[in-house]
């Protein structure tokens, strides 16, 4: 169950992240309800991070956490705000996730 609750947190991660994105793409009431969005995510990420590394490894935790939020984030930056696809970025983000899967192996 912790593993599916530290999904969900580098889920919320991937969400601040897009937060973030849409905020310095806005103006005025736009932007301030981006950065809400940004802190909601924020805290709801952390305390789910936080409840999954009660029974995790903290370190297996953590990178999974950012591997996710990284993995993901790449991937809304280039679905959503059309940043540049190159054969090493993708060739680094497939060894990123071979990388969290291995963890996830190795991990009890």
């Amino acid at each position: 169950m912790n593993w599916i609750i530290l999904i969900v947190a580098g889920l919320f991660e991937v969400a601040f992240a897009f937060c973030l994105g849409k905020a310095k793409e806005s103006t005025g009431t736009d932007m301030y309800l981006w950065y809400g969005g940004f802190l909601v995510t924020l805290i709801i990420s952390m305390g789910l991070l936080i409840k999954a590394t009660q029974t995790l490894p903290i370190g297996t935790a953590y990178a999974v956490w950012t591997g996710i939020g990284a993995v993901g984030t790449v991937l809304v930056g280039i679905f959503v705000f059309k940043e540049p696809t190159t054969f090493l970025r993708l060739l680094f983000l497939t060894t990123l996730v071979i990388s969290l899967v291995g963890l996830k192996i190795v991990s009890h």
